[in-house]
């Protein structure tokens, strides 16, 4: 079983309809219990990084999910759930993340007919190879966001090319960030969402 955490972020039923078309049997809890049992764990989110962090801390979900982690559960994060991985953000006031991967998330810069906030469909440069990426390489896909994750390279998976090259998907371990939206990118979205579940599935019948 996948939880989708359910902290008001926005954008949860696009991702759940998305799950359920792969097949991947999931629920949007933010139960301590439900979260402890997962096979593994999907943060989504739309919005601000500050009110996102506080929203999970309000409803105790950060200590959780760090244990859950730190177990060995795998978890994506996707969009802000992707900035939330980092170690903080400059958005509106500096602010502290989970802190799974190293960086920072930072304003895109602005550049002559590249508007910010960062949105439509781009092409994926894969810059080191993980489960998730399997079978993407070059293919677009669907992008909504200001903020970019200043990370060291090690952990960038994908870029895409905008007014800078744009993480797009990062990863540390059994933690790993898409920058866009799955769910929203079509086919391309299906078959990362594929791999995610099929990660999952290695890993808790590995354990």
């Amino acid at each position: 079983m996948i939880i989708v955490i359910d902290y008001d972020a926005g954008n949860t039923r696009n991702v759940m309809r998305a799950l359920t078309k792969i097949g991947l049997e999931s629920k949007l809890s933010s139960d301590i219990d439900e979260i402890k049992a997962a096979d593994g764990l999907i943060l989504p989110g739309v919005g601000a990084f500050p009110l996102a962090m506080q929203e999970l801390e309000k409803r105790g979900l950060v200590e959780i999910i760090k244990s859950v982690v730190a177990e060995g559960k795998p978890l994506l994060g996707v969009c802000l759930g992707m900035q939330l991985l980092l170690e903080g953000s400059e958005e509106h006031q500096y602010t502290r993340g989970f802190g799974f991967i190293p960086g920072d998330c930072k304003l895109i810069p602005k550049k002559s007919g590249m508007p910010v906030p960062h949105m439509g469909w781009n092409q994926l440069e894969i810059a080191k190879a993980n489960a998730l990426t399997k079978g993407i390489a070059g293919e677009y896909v669907y992008f909504v966001h200001s903020y970019y994750t200043d990370v060291p390279a090690e952990f960038i998976n994908a870029t895409s090319q905008y007014s800078m090259s744009i993480p797009a998907m990062i990863s540390n371990k059994n933690v790993f960030g898409a920058q866009f939206h799955p769910e929203k990118s079509g086919e391309v979205g299906q078959e990362i969402l594929l791999n995610f579940k099929e990660y999952v599935y290695a890993n808790s019948t590995g354990n």
